[in-house]
């Protein structure tokens, strides 16, 4: 009875004994030193020299889709042009007509005024008469008229016998007839919605 229990006593020893070197041998390639914290980069790091590459948080770059580039609204060259156009024909306001004036010191007839006003701000040089300057250009539908396109009108017959600069929404401005002044006037109006021919655009507006 005494045999067999030393007999026993020396088994659990050696199996002690054996766990132990298990344990051992399983833990020999770890490093269980403390761990430190670097608190600028946020990574923890072993006491002990590495072999390896660490990486700091900021050098990490995140995957961000490149943005694209911002597009800028083109503004077509024409619409300074008609702009310029428009605001030098409005002060030239209430200069009185005259027949065959083309010049603000002696006054305008109807062709003479959208002459001048081309002249000065597109150095463009328009015919001379209404009914010339009506067969150059091209056509343009009322609908689709803009700031610049000339107006034209039969005051007397079918001939082409008056012209205006159109400015927006139904509104020109021309140099009317003797007694009057350049003044601004709209398409909607009876006396010119009846006489109303046509519209083209310059040249140089096109």
């Amino acid at each position: 009875m005494r045999t067999m229990r030393m007999m026993f006593l020396y088994s659990l020893a050696f199996v002690a004994s054996a766990s132990t070197s298990a344990v051992a041998s399983t833990t020999a390639g770890i490093d269980t030193r403390s761990w430190e914290m670097d608190a600028s980069s946020a990574l923890a790091f072993s006491a002990a020299p590495f072999s390896g590459t660490i990486l700091a948080l900021s050098d990490l770059q995140p995957l961000v889709e490149p943005s694209a580039p911002a597009t800028e609204t083109a503004v077509p060259k024409t619409s300074g042009l008609r702009k310029l156009l428009a605001d030098f024909a409005v002060t030239l306001r209430d200069i009185r007509y005259r027949r065959g004036g083309h010049e603000p010191s002696t006054g305008f007839d109807c062709s003479g005024f959208v002459r001048y006003v081309f002249s000065q701000t597109l150095k463009q040089d328009l015919p001379s008469d209404s009914a010339s300057q009506y067969l150059s250009g091209a056509k343009v539908d009322r609908t689709e008229m803009k700031t610049g396109d000339l107006v034209f009108f039969s005051i007397r017959g079918k001939r082409i016998s008056h012209v205006g600069i159109y400015l927006d929404n139904g509104r020109f401005i021309h140099s009317p007839s003797t007694g009057k002044s350049v003044s601004i006037s709209n398409l909607g109006e009876a006396y010119w919605a009846k006489r109303f021919v046509g519209a083209k655009r310059p040249n140089v507006l096109s």
